[in-house]
């Protein structure tokens, strides 16, 4: 008789395999060409079962992008909390969305592209949008605490600047249209935002 220890061990490996096919499948086809089937046949597991574990393709899109977003958010407000170099605060700010762009891009592009036609998808986008949203409401207030933002600039619309130039809708040019390198275009942004957010020296 397996013990529950093993059986979590199992579900949870199990669980995992189909993230991962789901996550593989959905770059490699996009998101309406991969169906349950083929998830469950990279995941060596029968259809049920991806649907019990993950509830269907809008669950997992759903999961991967909780769980990314999730990653990213990991102490971020202490971390935020404790700069107290503005510069380098926005430093961290472009090296943190830009190193989360090159691990999700591939998946968030299928995203963008299946978000009109689906209501599941939209929602997960949204849930994505939104978590970034809050990473940069963070810093935006902490530049105004620090007093660090130009004259006359408020801490929302310097969040709506920094959504501006770190969404994913600049890397999608920056990298994908123009064919920077990631480094190039983070350092670019950092000019950018150095220029737009903070005193003139």
């Amino acid at each position: 008789m397996t013990s529950p220890s093993r059986r979590a061990e199992y579900a949870a490996a199990t669980r995992q395999a189909i993230l991962d096919a789901a996550r593989q499948l959905f770059v490699e086809r996009g998101y309406f060409e991969t169906r349950v089937e083929d998830i469950a046949r990279a995941a060596r597991v029968a259809a049920p079962t991806v649907y019990a574990a993950g509830g269907g393709k809008s669950g997992l899109l759903r999961t991967l992008i909780e769980e990314g977003t999730g990653d990213s958010e990991a102490n971020l407000d202490a971390i935020v909390a404790a700069h107290t170099d503005p510069a380098a605060l926005l430093r961290f700010i472009v090296d943190g969305t830009s190193s989360t762009f090159a691990v999700w891009s591939p998946l968030m592009r299928q995203v963008t592209d299946a978000a009109p036609q689906d209501p599941g998808v939209r929602e997960s986008l949204e849930l994505a949008r939104s978590s970034l949203r809050d990473g940069l409401f963070l810093v935006a207030n902490r530049l105004a605490e620090l007093g660090a933002l130009r004259p006359g600039l408020e801490a929302g619309t310097a969040c709506d600047l920094l959504w501006y130039f770190l969404g994913n809708h600049s890397y999608f040019t920056l990298t994908g249209d123009l064919g920077w390198s990631p480094a190039d275009a983070a350092d670019w942004l950092y000019d950018r935002l150095t220029e737009v957010l903070l005193p003139a020296p």
